[in-house]
C-alpha cells in the first residue's frame, strides 16, 4: 500500500466519522459503496469528494462519466490523485 492510498483511507475513516472501522479494516479494493465493501452512501461521496478537492487541489465534476469508477476503491481514488497532480505538474 502506497502512502496515498494509506493517507486517502484515514481521510475516509476521518471524514466520514466511521467509528466501527479502523483504518487497516478498508483495503485498497474493496468497493466502497458496495454491501460488500464499506457501503458508503451518495452523502459520504460529497463529503469525501469534497475532502480530496480541498486536501489534493482537484477540482471534481459532477457531470464526469468516470466520477463513479474514480470513487470505487482506494486504490481507483489514488490514481484520480495521481493523475491529476500529474497535470499540475505538467502544466
Amino acid at each position: 500500500m502506497t502512502d496515498l492510498q494509506k493517507a486517502l483511507r484515514d481521510m475516509i475513516v476521518s471524514v466520514l466519522n466511521l467509528e466501527d472501522i479502523a483504518e487497516g479494516d478498508i483495503g485498497v479494493d474493496d468497493d466502497l459503496f458496495s454491501e460488500k465493501g464499506l457501503a458508503l452512501d451518495s452523502i459520504d461521496a460529497l463529503e469525501l469528494g469534497v475532502a480530496i478537492q480541498k486536501q489534493y487541489g482537484i477540482k471534481l465534476d459532477s457531470k464526469d462519466d468516470q466520477l463513479r469508477e474514480h470513487f470505487k476503491s482506494i486504490r481507483s481514488l489514488a490514481e484520480l490523485v495521481e493523475t491529476h497532480a500529474t497535470k499540475g505538474n505538467a502544466a
